[in-house]
């Protein structure tokens, strides 16, 4: 969007924001929660757009909202950490300079998941810069959290979203267009737009790319590209259930349309739940109870990353996960531990986003 178009929106935001009085933001929620468990990782979306810079860090550091995408959730109690997460040396943080007039930002919540991050975000990243080589491609991650431990433990630095901004400004990029990996449009795409707003008379063009699912196009061609993904378990006695994060934000609704698109494409085996909203874990496991057909359970996570969410609260051993939960109820039960950005059709639909911005620079 340009200027014009980011003040506009900005004004529906803070309509919105009236109107939607006293919601939390899920991820907010679930900081609150998780800060007391002894997990480490995150993969849904938090706000950088604090009110004074001396208290960014202190506030993004205990605050987090969601990306809905891909999206999940981080704990203070990062030392913990006991398990292999991959090799960061193999990460690219996009943090370089020289970055020329022309820049496309990508911006994700983040992960400290190494192998999850590469595959996913770096997928993402490379798929855009794949398809526009003249232009520089940087990465911002939202979530400070994550920034802060990645950079204790491996050494990596990745810029949070002010310090892309103010990078990219003081490379004298002329140009800006901002990609995120939002699975949908809430309360974190909000935030990216009013922070994007404070920088927007520093850039001669700036334009905000959409989120994964936009469109009603955009949920019809990601129903058929997580069906096409999982079709050799789609046997007729196996239940394919997706873990979403969950919002209070409207767009929460993706989730239900989601599970309909399904429904109309066919595809009558799939099942859509999330960790922080509706559908809920128990809405999905009394449908594929009910449905009396059933042997076998496959879980994925419907989430950009496959991080915290996907590694504990999907596929964990803990008494309270959706594996535990479903093999106490009978099912044989296979967690496969990827996120939607690892698969090249979705990269697909992301580079086509940051297509019809870059267009859209020139009406």
């Amino acid at each position: 969007m340009k200027k014009k178009s980011l003040i506009a929106l900005l004004v529906v935001l803070c309509l919105c924001m009236i109107c939607a009085c006293g919601k939390k933001d899920d991820d907010k929620k679930d900081d609150k929660t998780e800060a007391t468990t002894a997990k480490t990782d995150a993969t849904t979306e938090a706000p950088t757009d604090d009110t004074t810079e001396a208290t960014t860090e202190a506030t993004e550091a205990t605050t987090t909202t969601t990306t809905e995408a891909t999206s999940e959730d981080v704990t203070e109690e990062e030392e913990e950490e006991n398990y292999e997460t991959g090799d960061a040396s193999l990460d690219d943080p996009r943090n370089a300079d020289n970055i020329g007039e022309k820049e496309i930002l990508v911006v994700s919540f983040g992960t400290s998941f190494n192998d999850s991050r590469r595959l996913t975000i770096g997928g993402i990243e490379a798929a855009i810069e794949k398809a526009y080589p003249d232009w520089s491609v940087r990465r911002a991650f939202t979530a400070q959290i994550v920034i802060d431990h990645v950079e204790k433990r491996d050494g990596e630095k990745i810029d949070n979203v002010k310090e892309a901004l103010e990078r990219a400004v003081a490379n004298g990029v002329k140009t800006l267009v901002i990609q995120p990996t939002h699975l949908m449009s809430g309360f974190e795409f909000d935030e990216l737009v009013e922070t994007v707003l404070d920088y927007s008379d520093l850039f001669e063009n700036i334009e905000i790319a959409d989120p994964l699912l936009t469109s009603d196009e955009d949920v019809e061609r990601v129903a058929s590209i997580i069906a096409k993904d999982t079709a050799s378990y789609d046997d007729g006695e196996t239940a394919i259930c997706f873990m979403g994060h969950g919002t209070e934000h409207e767009s929460n609704a993706v989730y239900t349309k989601m599970q309909e698109t399904l429904k109309n494409l066919g595809y009558d085996n799939y099942y859509i739940g999330t960790v922080e909203a509706e559908p809920s874990f128990q809405d999905v496991i009394d449908i594929v109870k009910k449905a009396g057909k059933y042997k076998k359970v496959v879980l994925k996570p419907l989430m950009v990353v496959a991080g915290d969410h996907a590694n504990n609260d999907m596929a964990g051993d803990e008494d309270d996960t959706w594996k535990t939960l479903f093999v106490n109820e009978g099912f044989e039960v296979e967690p496969v531990i990827s996120g939607l950005g690892q698969i090249s059709e979705i990269q697909d639909i992301y580079v086509e986003h940051t297509k019809a911005a870059i267009e859209s620079l020139n009406k």
